[in-house]
């Protein structure tokens, strides 16, 4: 069985993107953890939040300096929208809560990628772990995650 990190790796091939996925044994679990670890502005940290629309997964793919605003991503899906648990999310994700990545998902999620991070070049995601992290754009992350762009900052 493939891991997390495996998971992602392949799914940036098959994207055809490279494969940049870097470790920080320190962590980057957070959005200023990985902020420091890599050297970089928190707000190049593109940190995927999952909720749930109904039995559904929603990932955003948000800014590291943005809130997530429900309301607005309830208004842009026309589903009620809550926040989802640790367990929840490792089930339908495969991945813990700190290391969720926007691709390499067990279950296709909606994908929605916050509009504030197509100016920043480059952009960090998670790779599958706490500790993992991979350098895109966020033109090439909403493309290979199949993300719609959406203004969706509190």
């Amino acid at each position: 069985m493939a891991s997390s990190v495996d998971r992602v790796a392949a799914a940036l091939r098959a994207a055809g993107q490279d494969d940049t996925i870097v470790e920080f044994p320190a962590g980057t679990r957070t959005a200023a953890d990985a902020a420091a670890a890599i050297g970089c502005e928190v707000a190049q940290i593109a940190k995927s939040l999952v909720f749930r629309a109904e039995d559904r997964p929603v990932v955003v793919i948000a800014s590291g300096v943005n809130r997530v605003s429900i309301k607005k991503l309830e208004t842009l899906l026309g589903y009620k929208i809550s926040r989802a648990d640790a367990d929840w999310v490792r089930s339908v994700t495969g991945f813990a809560i700190g290391g969720v990545a926007p691709v390499g998902h067990e279950t296709a999620p909606i994908m929605l990628l916050d509009e504030d991070l197509l100016p920043l070049d480059p952009v960090w995601a998670a790779a599958g772990s706490p500790s993992h992290v991979f350098k895109t754009t966020a033109k090439s992350l909403a493309d290979m995650a199949q993300a719609r762009i959406a203004e969706i900052k509190e």
